[in-house]
């Protein structure tokens, strides 16, 4: 079973809302082989507490243009990690500093990387996994 097109369609235009807030290193992965819960994990990240909500208000602004809101959110106080539950897809916009600390693209490295079609002179495009 792969992401139904309905969350690669959300999860793509969560990007463009991310990347119109300087998202950093914006991804998507196709969990759905591994967790039953969610078809995709979205990650995004920020230097700073203020732009990660910022970006936050971005995504949640687009998506509610799909009539959606998050079943969930966790996080906004702190700025540091935001999740907003959207059922079949999960985002979350971390500081850069916990994204590196804990690094879910490491625990999800098998799962399929999902073409965002973002431009790739995008700053906010993630580097290819190497």
């Amino acid at each position: 079973m792969t992401a139904t097109q309905q969350s690669i369609d959300l999860a793509r235009a969560a990007a463009r809302a991310a990347s119109d807030k300087l998202a950093q290193d914006v991804t998507a992965i196709d969990v759905s082989e591994r967790l039953a819960i969610t078809d995709i994990f979205f990650i995004a990240s920020a230097p700073t507490e203020r732009q990660v909500n910022a970006i936050v208000d971005g995504i949640e602004d687009e998506l509610h243009n799909f009539g959606l809101r998050p079943v969930r959110r966790e996080g906004r106080s702190g700025g540091r990690w935001v999740l907003l539950d959207y059922a079949d897809i999960v985002i979350h916009v971390q500081h850069e500093e916990d994204r590196v600390f804990y690094a879910l693209e490491r625990l999800y490295g098998e799962c399929p990387v999902i073409d965002l079609q973002l431009d790739a002179a995008d700053p906010s495009v993630a580097p290819a996994a190497e």
